[in-house]
């Protein structure tokens, strides 16, 4: 499990939801893992390819799409699933607002009902 140090949530053209990690050896340096959601122009995708992309950080290859988010309030617990990769995360260190506009971003994000939503 990843420790996360603070969330950057950002809503326009694209909805974004940047999880900022901390990297063990680098003291003040983060890894993002990155929710992309660009509803605007989803249009223009092929329907396989719509809905919100997962990106990490040091991971080159395509990017998969996001299936669930479950957010545990009680424990400070994010868990995260695409096709095939499983994320879990503590946002304990996350400032409360950060959380909440987490939640309102991935309500936006979910406009079609493409992912399985909990906790938010």
């Amino acid at each position: 499990m990843e420790t996360v140090a603070f969330i950057n949530c950002q809503a326009g053209d694209d909805l974004i939801v940047s999880f900022a990690i901390p990297v063990d050896d680098v003291p003040d340096d983060v890894e993002s893992l990155t929710l992309l959601r660009t509803p605007k122009f989803e249009g223009f995708l092929e329907a396989a390819e719509r809905g919100v992309k997962v990106m990490p950080e040091n991971d080159d290859d395509e990017h998969e799409l996001l299936k669930e988010f479950r957010f545990d309030k009680d424990s400070a617990i994010v868990r995260f699933t695409t096709e095939n990769h499983s994320y879990e995360l503590d946002v304990r260190k996350v400032d409360p607002d950060e959380l909440k506009d987490m939640c309102t971003i991935l309500r936006k994000m979910n406009f079609d009902q493409r992912i399985k939503l909990s906790g938010v």
